[in-house]
């Protein structure tokens, strides 16, 4: 428990921020603890002043990157899906269409083109770990690459 006083604007700030919290055992069996207030991106805005879809991506986009720091030379982020027939797709592009819509590009273990929609109080995603398309290139981290367009997009 923090006990630290705070003045009635860093009180309601803090309240505004998000929280990320996650316990998962490490690869030697230890535990991992990983605690985050997610801040807002380059743009200044609160999560009050975001879509939901908005949101969504960029909470999303954190995972993948979070995800990728696990993954070894010879893997890639892929995302399989609940609800249907869907089933997994090598990460290419994400998107969102505000207020609610979220969309995932790439392609599916067959080498087929694919976009998905979905709306955000639908959302489950799995991520998981695919081999790498090309052998002799570098895996392919679409997290930090789509975390870095985030720093670049402009606000309407």
């Amino acid at each position: 428990m923090n006990d630290a006083i705070k003045t009635t604007a860093e009180a309601a700030e803090e309240a505004t921020l998000p929280e990320r919290y996650a316990v998962r055992m490490g690869p030697n069996g230890s535990i991992v603890r990983e605690n985050q207030v997610v801040t807002p991106n380059a743009d200044g805005r609160q999560v009050a002043q975001k879509s939901p879809a908005e949101w969504a991506y960029e909470r999303i986009v954190m995972y993948i990157q979070k995800f990728e720091e696990t993954l070894n030379g010879d893997e890639e982020v892929g995302m399989g899906f609940t609800g249907g027939d869907v089933g997994t797709l090598r990460i290419q592009g994400m998107g969102y269409f505000a207020p609610d819509l979220i969309t995932f590009y790439g392609e599916d273990p067959n080498g087929a083109k694919t976009q998905l929609v979905q709306h955000v109080s639908q959302l489950n995603v799995m991520l998981v770990s695919s081999p790498k398309v090309d052998q002799a290139q570098a895996p392919n981290r679409i997290g930090f690459k789509l975390a870095a367009e985030l720093d670049n997009t402009p606000t309407t």
